[in-house]
């Protein structure tokens, strides 16, 4: 009988609550600024990090939302057309 243990992060960086949230890291610092989001807590003199808890706390409190994403209709992006050179 073999028991696995599971572990979560206590505290994570930046770049990673930004990839928890899919949000951008200057987003997640706006939204911490307007007091939206969980701050920092600080880790030692010159490094803070998030509390994993909390962030997945507060990603579970979003309200459902009404908007549907947009159809993913498969087409290609249309090309640029090539710029014409100047001076031949």
């Amino acid at each position: 009988m073999s028991v696995e243990f599971r572990i979560e992060p206590v505290y994570v960086d930046l770049p990673t609550v930004a990839m928890i949230t899919t949000l951008a890291g200057s987003t997640i610092q706006a939204m911490v600024t307007r007091n939206e989001f969980p701050a920092p807590r600080e880790l030692s003199g010159r490094r803070v990090g998030w509390l994993y808890t909390e962030i997945v706390e507060w990603a579970t409190s979003r309200p459902r939302s009404t908007m549907l994403p947009p159809p993913n209709t498969g087409a290609k992006k249309p090309r640029r057309a090539p710029s014409p050179e100047v001076g031949t």
